[in-house]
């Protein structure tokens, strides 16, 4: 077993393989009391195998398991995991979700070839927002997708920025009814009522003090700077 510290709450994990172990040693704390604590069981374990097709190993898969059941004791904490690759630059955070294969991380990555050391990848993949003092914060977690971006930085969330390949560089902010039906595909409803019902009203939350844009564009060095200088001014 060990701790981790991730939003700035201490997670035990009762892991049974070493990779798990592993995989978020970058994370590791100190902590008698944590805020959650997690274990998979074989039941849980043998129902992830059945939906991946490639023969994981039982340690990878009790990782992906972990992080699951962290996700659905977020809303407790006023947090949700959020399936987005998210930047910041001059310390604010702008995140970036899109449909698998559209290229979040070569955009994020052009974010960084543009701004240089003012810019920093916070998290790849599965960022964790949650709202402290009537902000949102983006904090990096140790699961950041295939090419392990970020790292335990965190920052104020400025937007988020839904992406589709277009030949030029177009942006626009999203009303709140498509905002809300485009958030929705990227976070994971817990079945509890009482838990759904205060991850809604996160969603609610956010989608009411963040704001949030449809960015089409193409994967050349002009796509960050248009995307920048929209979801960069004071709103």
């Amino acid at each position: 077993m060990f701790t981790i510290r991730i939003a700035e709450l201490n997670v035990k994990v009762n892991n049974r393989y070493p990779y798990a172990e592993r995989f978020c040693r970058e994370f590791f704390c100190e902590c008698t009391v944590p805020d959650i604590e997690v274990c998979v069981s074989d039941e849980e374990l043998e129902a992830e195998r059945l939906l991946d097709p490639y023969n994981s190993t039982d340690g990878y898969l009790e990782c992906i398991c972990i992080y699951r059941k962290i996700a659905l004791e977020l809303p407790r904490f006023d947090a949700m995991v959020f399936h987005a690759s998210v930047v910041s630059v001059d310390g604010m955070a702008y995140a970036f979700a899109a449909h698998s294969g559209t290229g979040k991380s070569t955009h994020t990555d052009l974010w960084l070839r543009v701004f240089g050391e003012r810019a920093k990848i916070v998290n790849g993949d599965k960022p964790i927002f949650r709202l402290i003092d009537g902000k949102w914060h983006a904090f990096g977690t140790p699961w950041r997708g295939k090419e392990g971006l970020g790292d335990s930085t965190s920052a104020p969330l400025r937007a988020i920025c839904f992406l589709e390949r277009g030949k030029n560089n177009e942006i626009a902010p999203l009303g709140d009814a498509e905002a809300v039906s485009r958030l929705f595909s990227q976070v994971l409803l817990p079945r509890e009522a009482d838990m759904a019902e205060k991850q809604l009203s996160l969603l609610d939350h956010l989608i009411s003090s963040t704001p949030t844009y449809l960015l089409r564009c193409n994967m050349l060095p002009e796509a960050a700077v248009v995307s920048y200088q929209a979801m960069s001014k004071e709103n």
